[in-house]
């Protein structure tokens, strides 16, 4: 089986003619609209020539090759069907029904679907007024029952990012017998300034688990592929929940290509987060309020923002008030919908 590239352009799902009930542009799930490398297509479709055999029983190629390129050792790695699986290992893993999981709100839809399946009470800490997540209200929402906190750097949906500073603080005023996720699912769209030293955080806090995805950046989301690191104890208590045969065989052959192009997809990158910054000044110069993102969506806040989005047939993650998230890159996309929001309403 062959999964070819026709020129390269963005992805974005678009139909025309008499299919009007589909929505031309879906952004909804944040996804990179540029399908993988030719030289990571290459590399998987060799592997799918294989496909007749089994994956590893449980997976040590992929966890070795992700250490390797994070300076860490194998054992403080755990692979999963994306950061999604991940999540839910890590879930299922460090807590019992009734107990709490800390996170902000609104959030990565994930985590309240996971906490539910996991009979979890979820304690939603609202963001403060810039649309970031208040750190202080979620060290004093955790009580003795809390067994897990969740923390999205950049945050999802609004794309903010709370300091290095912060999150060092956080991270000690947390009780150390209750693990911290730090959910990094866009880290790659960060600026250097921006990035952080994990492996040095976990020397110090051996509750912090930092997750991870290909999905994103990568623009592997249909290979589910997601990772998370910590120390050893939290790693080997999470991987016991291991499913055999759970990775593809495709996996290892699509990050190791993936690494080996780090140049291209940093250009890529580029080009994503750039669009991202013209599409925010325009909004901004046309009187949208517009949080900066340092992901590869934009958050639209205020009334009537989804509504419009959806009557120029453009399918966005929308949120009770009308505020709406889209992702970001195509710039067929990102015209329609400065055109859309110029043709809303305005009072």
């Amino acid at each position: 089986m062959t999964i070819g590239v026709i020129d390269g352009a963005p992805s974005s799902r678009r139909h025309a003619g008499a299919r009007r009930a589909v929505a031309r542009f879906d952004l909804s799930l944040s996804e990179n609209p540029f399908p993988p490398l030719p030289s990571v297509l290459h590399a998987v479709n060799v592997e799918m020539a294989r496909s007749n055999r089994y994956p590893e029983f449980l997976p040590h190629r992929l966890p070795a090759l992700v250490a390797a390129r994070l300076g860490i050792d194998a054992d403080q790695v755990v692979v999963g069907a994306g950061a999604t699986g991940v999540a839910m290992q890590i879930i299922q893993a460090l807590t019992t029904h009734g107990d709490e999981l800390v996170t902000s709100t609104p959030t990565f839809d994930g985590y309240p679907i996971m906490a539910d399946m996991a009979g979890l009470r979820l304690v939603p800490v609202p963001l403060d007024s810039s649309g970031a997540q208040d750190l202080s209200a979620m060290r004093r929402a955790v009580t003795k029952r809390t067994k897990l906190v969740v923390v999205c750097r950049p945050h999802n949906p609004t794309g903010t990012v709370v300091t290095s500073g912060e999150l060092r603080g956080f991270l000690s005023a947390v009780p150390n017998g209750v693990p911290v996720v730090l959910d990094e699912a866009y880290v790659e769209f960060l600026a250097d300034p921006d990035q952080l030293d994990t492996t040095a955080l976990l020397r110090k806090h051996s509750n912090l688990i930092v997750l991870r995805t290909f999905s994103k950046a990568y623009g592997l989301a249909g290979l589910r592929i997601g990772y998370a690191f910590g120390g050893r104890e939290l790693m080997a208590r999470i991987r016991r929940l291991q499913l055999p045969f759970g990775m593809g065989t495709a996996a290892v052959a699509a990050v190791a290509a993936s690494y080996a192009a780090a140049t291209e997809l940093g250009e890529r990158v580029r080009r994503i987060t750039t669009a991202r910054e013209l599409l925010r000044d325009t909004l901004l110069a046309d009187g949208l309020s517009v949080p900066r993102s340092h992901a590869n969506f934009l958050y639209l806040p205020g009334p009537g923002i989804a509504t419009a989005l959806r009557r120029a047939g453009i399918t966005a993650k929308c949120y009770p008030d009308g505020s709406a998230r889209i992702a970001v890159g195509d710039p067929a996309a990102d015209h329609a919908v400065l055109t859309a929001l110029r043709a809303r309403p305005t009072r």
